[in-house]
C-alpha cells in the first residue's frame, strides 16, 4: 500500500468508479421501447445494439470490417489523477477488447469543477489517459469538456473489429466453460480507499491492464459470446449473457479469483451500493448456494475489470460453464 496524496480526489464524489453506473434494473427501465425506427435508412448494418445490453454498437461498413463504438466515464475511484485517468482509459478502451475489437481512436470526455480543483490536476488524468491509449495503439484527438462541481473522465472510443468474430451477448451455448481474465474484489477494495485513503496498488494495477491479450486469445479460440465485468458485477454480467442467450451460467464460487483484502474490506463493511443493488437484481433469477459476504463479493461493482467468456482461455481460470436453461432461471452459484 501507498500513502495517498495531498488532494484526495474521491473525496469530490458522491461514489466511484462503475460503481456509480445507474442501477442495471432502473436503467432497463429507462431504455426499454427506445428503438430507432425501421423505416429510416441508414448507413451500413447495425449488428449489435441496444437490444441486448452489449459492451459497446458495432455496424458493418463494408465487407469483413466492423466499426465498434462506445463511451464509459466516471467519478475519481482513486485519488491519485494520473492513476485515476490510466483506470478510466483502460475501462474506456475494455468495450472494444469484449466484442473482440481493437480500439483505433478515442476522444477525452472531461468533467471538471474549474473553481475548486487547479488544471495541473486535469492535465495529469488526462496525460494518464494518453499513455494508456498509447500502450493500446489507439489514437487521442480532442474530446470535450465540462465545468461540474463533480470531477468525471472516460473516453468515447471507436474501434474496428472482423463482423464474423465478434464477441456478444447473446452467442452463447450449452455445454461451454465460462472464464473470467481478472479477479474481483475491486469494488470493495476502492471503497475503502474511499474511505479511509489507504491506497492497493494490486488493485491499480489490474485497473490499469488491458484487455488487449485475453481479447486476441478470445478471437483465435473461436469465442463468440462473451463480456467484460464492470459496474454490474460478475453476476450482473453473467445475468445478461446468459438472459440474451437462453441458457443458465453455471458458476463455482470456489473458482473464481479475490484480489487479496477483498474479502477483508467486504467483511469490514466497505461494499459500495452499487454492488449491493446488483445482487437485488440478480437475485430472482439466481439460486445462489453461498453465503452473503461470497454473493455480494460476486456482485461487486468492478471498475475495469476483465473479461467473462464462454470460452476456456489459456492462462485464466474457468469459473464455470454453461448450461441448458434452467427453471427460467439464468445464474446457479454453487
Amino acid at each position: 500500500m501507498t500513502a495517498a496524496p495531498a488532494v484526495r480526489l474521491t473525496g469530490y464524489a458522491h461514489g466511484g468508479g462503475c460503481a456509480c453506473k445507474i442501477p442495471p434494473g432502473e436503467l432497463e427501465d429507462v431504455v426499454r421501447g427506445l428503438m430507432p425506427s425501421a423505416s429510416t435508412p441508414r448507413e451500413g448494418e447495425l449488428l449489435v445494439g441496444l437490444e441486448d445490453g452489449d459492451d459497446a454498437a458495432a455496424v458493418r461498413i463494408r465487407d469483413g470490417l466492423a466499426l465498434i463504438a462506445t463511451t464509459d466515464f466516471f467519478t475519481p475511484v482513486v485519488d491519485d489523477p494520473y492513476d485515476w485517468g490510466r483506470i478510466a482509459a483502460t475501462n474506456a478502451l475494455s468495450d472494444v477488447y469484449a466484442m473482440g475489437g481493437r480500439p483505433v481512436i478515442a476522444l477525452n470526455l472531461l468533467c471538471w469543477p474549474r473553481d475548486v480543483l487547479p488544471y495541473d490536476l486535469a492535465a495529469e488524468v488526462l496525460r494518464g489517459g494518453l499513455d494508456v491509449a498509447d500502450l493500446a495503439g489507439c489514437h487521442v484527438a480532442g474530446g470535450h469538456s465540462v465545468d461540474d462541481p463533480e470531477p468525471k473522465y472516460g473516453m468515447a472510443v471507436t474501434g474496428t473489429a472482423d463482423p464474423g468474430q465478434l464477441i456478444r451477448n447473446d452467442a452463447a451455448r450449452p455445454g461451454t466453460p465460462l472464464t473470467l481474465t481478472k479477479p474481483l474484489g475491486l469494488g470493495v477494495l476502492n471503497n475503502r480507499h474511499k474511505a479511509t485513503g489507504e491506497a492497493f496498488d494490486a488493485a491499480i494495477a489490474v485497473m490499469t491492464t488491458l484487455n488487449a491479450e485475453a481479447s486476441r486469445a478470445a478471437v483465435a479460440a473461436g469465442v463468440r459470446a462473451g463480456t467484460d465485468v464492470t459496474g454490474f458485477g460478475l453476476l450482473g454480467h453473467a445475468h445478461k449473457l446468459a438472459r440474451a442467450s437462453g441458457v443458465t451460467a453455471v458458476i463455482d464460487g470456489g473458482a473464481v479469483p479475490f484480489l487479496d483484502g477483498a474479502r477483508e474490506a467486504a467483511r469490514d463493511g466497505y461494499v459500495p451500493g452499487g454492488s449491493r443493488r446488483n445482487l437485488d437484481w440478480v437475485r430472482p433469477h439466481a439460486r445462489l448456494d453461498v453465503d452473503e459476504d461470497t454473493a455480494l463479493l460476486l456482485a461487486d461493482a468492478q471498475t475495469s475489470g476483465g473479461l467473462l467468456l464462454a470460452g476456456e482461455i489459456p492462462g485464466h481460470p474457468v469459473i464455470g460453464e454453461l448450461v441448458a436453461a434452467e427453471d427460467g432461471m439464468t445464474l446457479r452459484v454453487t
